[in-house]
């Protein structure tokens, strides 16, 4: 059988993305498959077989008040670092766009952050957190104010590791607006000039308008960000004290290396999965539309 020009065209496409399927589906799609299915099942013990319980693992997790209390945490974090950062980023932006004296040395150390390792990141932090010789404390009580366990309190431990955080995530996404908004033209501003706009105003009828596409990337990655936090947390509280910083995927973490229970670890994991599916959706039928003005 002779293949066409049609046919051999569309057999060298499929082989150039033969690679890449392989590896999505080695690495993506069956691992999502596999944890669906130990989700559904307890594991035999003394080499029974895994028994089916369907939901069960489920029910046993909502009824879970240490899940409920990390599930909250996750969105006070995303609360706290996901507008904050976003609003930093825009805000570092658009004052390194301007024209300012060393304007290459204030954009390499709004980014820098961004570069160092999050290992490294947490141990500088850690530093700066330390209740006795830590930097914040140490100013602190120069000023006359007594220390704070900045992450042995369970009061202020989540707000210290979303502190580290937005500092860490502000100069990456900064990146993505200053060439946003770089590739305004240059004619609007010029014509807002010539018709008496404000900064202000100009900022708001023009300028974030045009960058709205900028901020759905942004927010997306700044969500995706929020969900997988397993390295810092690590470093600097362990989930600690008493669950106060403990996130979901820090938690999957625990279950599945720390307590060997795969198949809780498992259950979280498909919840998490089920929700950013929801928020993909959202994103593809409602936000796209709007923002690119479809």
């Amino acid at each position: 059988m002779t293949l066409t020009a049609h046919g051999k065209l569309q057999l060298y496409g499929a082989l150039l993305l033969l690679p890449a399927a392989v590896l999505l589906a080695a690495f993506a799609y069956l691992p999502t498959i596999m944890t669906v299915i130990n989700s559904l099942f307890l594991p035999g013990f003394r080499g029974e077989p895994a028994e089916f319980v369907g939901v069960e693992n489920y029910q046993v997790l909502f009824d879970d008040p240490t899940f409920w209390k990390v599930a909250r945490n996750n969105l006070l974090y995303a609360l706290g670092t996901i507008p904050t950062s976003i609003a930093l980023a825009l805000g570092m932006a658009l004052f390194v766009n301007g024209k300012l004296p060393g304007r290459g040395f204030v954009r390499m150390a709004y980014f820098t952050p961004t570069i160092l390792p999050m290992i490294a990141a947490a141990n500088i932090w850690m530093f700066f957190y330390a209740p006795q010789i830590g930097l914040f404390n140490s100013l602190l009580e120069a000023l006359g104010f007594s220390g704070v366990n900045w992450l042995g309190n369970p009061s202020v431990a989540l707000g210290s590791v979303i502190v580290m955080s937005v500092w860490k995530e502000a100069g990456f996404f900064m990146i993505f607006y200053l060439a946003a908004l770089q590739s305004i033209p240059p004619e609007l501003k010029e014509a807002a000039d010539l018709e008496g706009t404000g900064r202000w105003s100009f900022f708001w009828r023009v300028t974030f308008p045009l960058l709205m596409p900028t901020t759905l990337f942004v927010l997306i990655n700044a969500l995706i960000n929020a969900v997988r936090v397993v390295d810092h947390l690590f470093i600097l509280t362990k989930g600690g004290p008493n669950n106060a910083t403990n996130l979901l995927l820090y938690y999957v973490y625990e279950n599945a290396f720390s307590f060997f229970d795969r198949t809780t670890a498992a259950t979280i994991t498909v919840v998490i999965l089920l929700v950013l599916a929801v928020v993909a959706t959202l994103k593809f039928t409602i936000l796209d539309r709007r923002t690119h003005y479809q």
